[in-house]
């Protein structure tokens, strides 16, 4: 007569529908999710030339990130201190060695100092000294530069240890941007970020994905702000090389047999989702097809997935579920680590 010793594990409690339907958390999550915690920007190759500059908008902020003339990179909100305007309007370019507010032509040194206020006028209580831009943090981690919009922000090379951990030295100093690709869903991000972090629906919505590995020994691991998704593949001939990492609060990195490709959860309101892939590849070489027709298709399945979980919770039927011990412990993290952010 055999014994099943083994301790149970609570199946514990899922957060309430209302996290994902109320407009209302949006412009907190912005504030206590998004602005206190490093989000990935671009690559560094993407401003590797003084005066070249890249732009962005991270959950709701713009901001732009320039290379000085010094050579140091600098990061600001991409709003002139005049009324607002955009210092630049295009992804990414070159600059004349200042950021030229477009609307009304206030230009600003590559450090953020005010350099001129265009026909401003004498004005005997306006120093322009105190009209500099609104910086922002960069930090640069095996070539992702990453922004923090707070001044108080966790310490990023501490947070990604675990990554680091495991990455050993894999080297990725020659990497360059292949390929950009975005996809919009109609889900909040919450919703998406939670399929992705389980293996449990694999079997169910990604057949060509699960022919490649072995999805009964899809392992995800949490070890501080980071989960780490580890499965054998098939074949050495597979697409993935079966390492899917994700920081806190909304960064993959998806590793492929030949390069990687780095994911952002972009939330752009309440209930919209854009998904901004870089596909970093040896020199910024063109991305392998079989890769990107495995990505568009794991794409495709959760984008299906993650609208059709976001009507159900919309509707109003579902209240809360229960969370599996064995594959959603990751998910569990991310709403605890929600419920402290928002301190709820």
């Amino acid at each position: 007569m055999s014994h099943d010793t083994a301790p149970k594990l609570s199946a514990i409690v899922t957060a309430p529908a209302d996290w994902y339907v109320d407009p209302a958390l949006w412009q907190v999550e912005r504030r206590k999710v998004f602005a206190g915690n490093w989000q990935f920007l671009c690559h560094e190759s993407d401003v590797e030339a003084p005066r070249q500059w890249r732009a962005d908008v991270l959950a709701g902020y713009p901001v732009v990130a320039v290379r000085g003339d010094d050579g140091v990179l600098r990061g600001f909100h991409n709003v002139c201190r005049h009324r607002a305007g955009p210092l630049v309007k295009d992804e990414a370019g070159v600059c004349d060695g200042h950021l030229t507010c477009e609307y009304h032509g206030w230009k600003y040194m590559l450090d953020g100092r005010l350099r001129m206020a265009r026909d401003f006028g004498a004005a005997s209580d306006f120093d322009p000294r105190e009209y500099g831009l609104f910086p922002i943090r960069l930090a640069v981690w095996r070539g992702l530069v990453f922004a923090g919009l707070n001044e108080v922000l966790p310490d990023l090379d501490e947070e990604l240890k675990p990554l680091d951990a495991r990455l050993g030295v894999l080297d990725w100093s020659g990497f360059r941007v292949g390929l950009r690709r975005s996809h919009l869903l109609d889900c909040n991000w919450k919703t998406y970020v939670e399929n992705y972090l389980e293996g449990y629906h694999v079997p169910n919505v990604h057949p060509s994905l699960d022919a490649e590995i072995l999805s009964d020994q899809y392992k995800v691991t949490v070890d501080g702000k980071v989960a780490l998704h580890e499965v054998p593949p098939r074949s050495q001939d597979a697409v993935y090389d079966g390492v899917w990492a994700w920081l806190w609060p909304n960064v993959a990195i998806n590793v492929y047999q030949r390069g990687l490709m780095i994911e952002r959860m972009s939330p752009v309101g309440h209930d919209n989702t854009r998904l901004d892939y870089t596909y970093l590849t040896p020199g910024g070489e063109k991305v392998a097809a079989e890769t990107l027709a495995m990505s568009d298709q794991v794409t495709a399945e959760d984008k299906w997935i993650a609208e059709r979980v976001q009507e159900n919770l919309n509707a109003g039927v579902y209240r809360t579920g229960r969370l599996s011990p064995k594959h959603e412990i990751a998910v569990a993290a991310f709403q605890t680590w929600v419920r402290d952010a928002l301190e709820i």
